[in-house]
């Protein structure tokens, strides 16, 4: 499955879009809520999500999908369960993805050295060892990194041309009337 982590303060654009996106392309997308079954929003928009980080089970999880916002960010990487999942994804060549203020805890992670990545403006120092590129989404191994809400588009297709096709993503932002 992919998990897309929700912790109190999270991004709703930023998580909401990839999560509607992949889902329109049919794929096993769960949100995961980070203390409890229901994750309010940075702007106060709260979200059921689909299970639990202490009801995942780490060898269901394919890939890992973390929004930014604040406090949000911040409460993602003290989960032991988040830190395990991207662990398991990193070690086995599966996809990690981070946009926002997010990027920044694979890079105290270590991950993201030697690596092209991208982070909302102000991040760039948290992403350690990496070469910070400053475009919308960057692709890097497995690694797939955003800068902000505007971008939200931009990184689900970019997720969904990963886990599909590029033709796949080019009819999902066709029917979704989205312009380059």
């Amino acid at each position: 499955m992919i998990c897309v982590f929700l912790a109190e303060g999270f991004e709703e654009i930023e998580a909401l879009t990839p999560v509607d996106f992949l889902r329109r392309c049919e794929l096993p997308v769960k949100m995961v809520g980070v203390g409890a079954p229901v994750a309010t929003g940075s702007h106060g928009i709260p979200v059921v999500c689909d299970l639990t980080a202490a009801d995942l089970a780490l060898d269901e999880v394919e890939a890992v999908i973390l929004p930014g916002g604040m406090p949000g960010t911040l409460n993602l990487e003290k989960s032991d369960v988040v830190q395990a999942a991207i662990r398991k994804c990193a070690a086995e060549e599966k996809v990690v993805a981070a946009i926002c203020a997010a990027p920044s805890i694979l890079g105290h992670m270590g991950l993201l050295a030697g690596r092209k990545a991208t982070c909302f403006p102000g991040f760039e120092e948290q992403l350690v060892g990496a070469e910070v590129t400053g475009k919308p989404v960057e692709q890097d191994g497995v690694f797939i990194t955003s800068k902000g809400a505007g971008t939200a588009s931009q990184f689900a297709f970019a997720l969904a041309e990963r886990f599909c096709s590029p033709e796949r993503a080019k009819a999902l932002w066709e029917s979704v009337q989205w312009q380059w």
